[in-house]
């Protein structure tokens, strides 16, 4: 095909040197390719958000990414972690290996956006974005396969089950997720922060996760008779007052940690005091020392409840994902790429207390965390919610955002 050149001007190997300029610059090659590809992946989301799956029942989803990625013609697993898929695209050069990660699971929430794509299977709604997550990392996919002579390394595709019951990620690990994988990056829309924005946390950027399980053991009998009995109601009563005393007087007040006693059930009838109580409960935490002083404060307060009121505790505590640490020199990386890119520099945010299981990513390998604004003009409806509607623009923010950070990694 005959170009027209200006007068004057040289020609390199038949293209102009600003012509040649224009053609290897990643911001616009990123951003042409993200725009050409961002009818169909709302499309794709729209059909995983009608069609929501829970935890390790992601078969249909996996099937979606599979043929995306088939498609696209990158090689890749299937039923890694039981409902995951991997995916492997090959640099041009040899270099180390990047991990994006996106999470694909729903939640037990019915829905009530009133959406026209709204889910179709009542009690299960995406109502936390991974199927903007399970879309934009397909969107990185494609954009990425058509730039890999460019790339040093390798970027592997961690399409993950299971992060909502924060299972999918160990079990992707166990499965080889993260062998041979140098670094990691993973990513969350953000509903309370408008489309277009981006941000991110430096350090411990989200909690540890820990549950526990209380039986409280007394004797029944009749409440006309309480001496007769002894009472796991107010035993575990006084475990919930005291319980409050593990972040207040035990873990350092510039550790931040929550204790919170979600559940307790006991008893069926009014004039009965019964057999046993049980408690069900969770502990966050920033910090490894503070998870070390509430799950021992725990144990301690309900030994010292069955001993001062003649009941017998016992104390399931099961520690979860760890703490999600981001690295700071992969991190700035990730940061300064998405400033290159979108034209506008991230924003540093605070901690949360919620728990993201790509930590477990994070405790093997340096790993950042990406936040990505999805807020809706006028809606103020956040995670977890039953009216949950992101902008779908922040799927085309998410596919520049991590393919420039890949790009610029892996250069």
């Amino acid at each position: 095909m005959q170009r027209n050149i200006r007068i004057g001007e040289p020609r390199v190997d038949g293209i102009t040197p600003a012509a040649g300029a224009r053609a290897n610059d990643p911001t616009r090659l990123i951003a042409e390719a993200t725009a050409a590809i961002e009818e169909r992946l709302i499309a794709i989301r729209r059909d995983l958000h009608a069609h929501p799956e829970l935890g390790f029942e992601e078969t249909r989803t996996a099937g979606i990414v599979a043929a995306e990625l088939a498609r696209i013609g990158i090689p890749h697993r299937t039923g890694v972690g039981r409902t995951g898929v991997f995916g492997v695209i090959e640099g041009g050069r040899p270099g180390p290996t990047l991990a994006i990660r996106a999470d694909m699971d729903a939640l037990p929430i019915h829905e009530e956006s009133g959406l026209p794509y709204a889910s179709t299977v009542d009690g299960k709604m995406h109502a936390c974005g991974h199927d903007i997550h399970t879309a934009t990392l397909l969107g990185v996919a494609e954009v990425l396969q058509g730039m890999a002579p460019m790339l040093a390394g390798r970027v592997a595709l961690i399409f993950q089950p299971a992060e909502e019951i924060l299972g999918g990620a160990a079990a992707m690990i166990a499965d080889g997720a993260a062998q041979d994988v140098d670094m990691a990056i993973g990513f969350h829309n953000i509903p309370d922060r408008s489309v277009g924005t981006t941000g991110f946390v430096r350090g411990a950027a989200l909690a540890a996760a820990d549950r526990f399980e209380i039986t409280v053991q007394g004797k029944s009998g009749h409440a006309a008779h309480p001496d007769s009995a002894v009472d796991p109601i107010v035993a575990a009563c006084h475990f919930v007052t005291q319980v409050q005393t593990v972040v207040s007087r035990e873990v350092k007040p510039i550790q931040p940690a929550v204790v919170t006693v979600g559940a307790i059930h006991g008893g069926t009838v009014a004039n009965i005091i019964p057999e046993r109580v049980t408690l069900k409960g969770t502990v966050r935490t920033l910090h490894a020392e503070a998870r070390d002083v509430a799950e021992a404060a725990i144990r301690r307060l309900a030994a010292g409840i069955g001993e001062s009121l003649r009941v017998r505790c016992t104390v399931d505590y099961v520690r979860g994902v760890p703490s999600l640490k981001n690295d700071d020199a992969l991190l700035d990386r990730v940061v300064a790429a998405t400033a290159r890119q979108l034209g506008a520099d991230p924003i540093e945010g605070e901690p949360s207390m919620g728990a993201e299981d790509f930590a477990e990513f994070a405790e093997r390998m340096p790993a950042a965390h990406l936040l990505i604004g999805s807020g809706a003009p006028g809606r103020q409806d956040r995670l977890h919610n039953a009216r949950y509607s992101p902008d779908e623009r922040c799927i085309a923010i998410g596919v520049q955002a991590l393919s420039r950070a890949a790009m610029d990694i892996l250069a």
